[in-house]
């Protein structure tokens, strides 16, 4: 790291952590559930209740992957190791993951294919089995969300350039399409990356009733109000970025009202303002993921934020490396101190614990997760554990028995 994280007054100590839904360090805890609308605190838990983790792989020749499928992990509360309880094979791509709000339904889309599909999750062991698939009428579905209410299903078909939402039914299975939306715009300068529209995020705001979707192709943030099971386009529609910047993950701060996103082909972070009325993105800041030393080529890929809301991570493959960022606490513009190998190549994911203690790597063409430890303070990272072997992994979601929204 270049320099730590100076403190500040509005950082809260140790004691408000605890208080706030972060693991202590002793006693019984309390978590902060990562769900499709951001971050909710919840109430304390006894340590001894099971957390488990459900990772998601490529496995497919033509990504030459080495995946198995959907791999389940009972994940140490207190060290955050990683212990496999399940590998459920036979699937083509379960890429990335969504969890609805119980934890009793996991859901994956198949990259490179065409469809959707729904496990059901057995409470007490955290295994899985598969309950239904259902087509997204579309080419490559990248990342997938539940809507607040658990009833709905988003998708982005990165190569179709188009958001669909499938229904949810009773007992969790996906029901046919419903909703099929292009996204319109002309392509960025890019002749290689940027030949259409190519959504590649489609997350919730904290409150639920928009949907923020980067789109590689377009060089643009669109912005969707969600009601009544339809994406309908909000009065601002999208916002332009930089050109060859690529748009593709976005995460949002806890208690403010800014969204960051993570450029892909420019490996960059851009803040934005969030209007939570109108659901309008407004470019506040860029700050590139790279050390200004670095010469080679790289690419943003995923990001996550600290529950606390005092860091910013972002990930980048070529650099191999996890980007941190000191987020100001008044205006929550961001500085980047520093990045951290991420111990293997091409970390095209990486997944925070629910506690924010942890931070594990996901390098997709090492076929490893490198465990990291999260200082409480700073929010630097230090390796820590052992790393789990696991082939061309992708995505990473956690669930916790007996969590209960507060």
């Amino acid at each position: 790291m270049r320099k730590k994280l100076e403190s500040t007054q509005t950082t809260p100590s140790r004691r408000q952590v605890v208080m706030l839904g972060v693991a202590a360090a002793v006693g019984p805890t309390a978590s902060l559930a990562s769900t499709s609308t951001g971050m909710r605190i919840v109430q304390a838990v006894p340590m001894e209740d099971p957390m488990f983790a459900y990772l998601g792989s490529r496995t497919s020749r033509e990504r030459n992957a080495r995946g198995d499928g959907i791999t389940v992990f009972r994940v140490d509360p207190k060290s955050g190791a990683l212990n496999t309880i399940q590998v459920l094979g036979g699937l083509v791509n379960p890429s990335y993951l969504a969890l609805n709000q119980p934890g009793t339904r996991l859901y994956a889309v198949h990259g490179d294919m065409d469809y959707a599909s729904a496990f059901r999750v057995e409470p007490q062991s955290g295994r899985i089995a598969f309950l239904n698939s259902q087509s997204t009428q579309g080419n490559n579905p990248v990342h997938l969300a539940l809507d607040p209410t658990g009833s709905h299903l988003i998708v982005s078909n990165h190569l179709s350039g188009s958001l669909v939402v499938l229904h949810i039914g009773r007992d969790g299975e996906l029901l046919p399409l419903t909703q099929l939306v292009k996204l319109p715009g002309d392509i960025g300068p890019h002749r290689i990356e940027q030949t259409q529209s190519k959504p590649h995020f489609n997350g919730f705001d904290p409150s639920g009733c928009f949907v923020i979707v980067p789109d590689k192709g377009l060089d643009r943030v669109f912005t969707f109000r969600f009601m009544n099971g339809q994406l309908m386009p909000t009065l601002s529609a999208s916002a332009l970025t930089r050109e060859c910047a690529g748009p593709r993950h976005h995460v949002f701060h806890p208690h403010k009202s800014i969204a960051y996103v993570a450029n892909e082909l420019d490996s960059t972070v851009t803040a934005y303002r969030f209007d939570p009325e109108s659901g309008a993105v407004e470019a506040l800041q860029r700050e590139s993921t790279l050390p200004d030393t670095f010469t080679g080529n790289s690419r943003a890929a995923g990001i996550m934020i600290h529950p606390l809301g005092h860091a910013l991570y972002a990930s980048n493959r070529g650099h191999d490396s996890i980007s941190m960022f000191r987020i100001d606490p008044a205006s929550g513009v961001i500085e980047l101190i520093g990045t951290t190998p991420s111990g293997g190549a091409k970390p095209r994911f990486f997944a925070l614990s629910p506690s924010g203690t942890h931070l594990y790597a996901l390098n997709e063409d090492s076929h490893t997760i490198v465990p990291f430890a999260v200082d409480p303070d700073s929010g630097e990272l230090q390796r820590d554990g052992a790393i789990t072997p696991c082939g061309s992994p992708v995505c990473m979601v956690f669930s916790q028995q007996a969590i209960r929204a507060a």
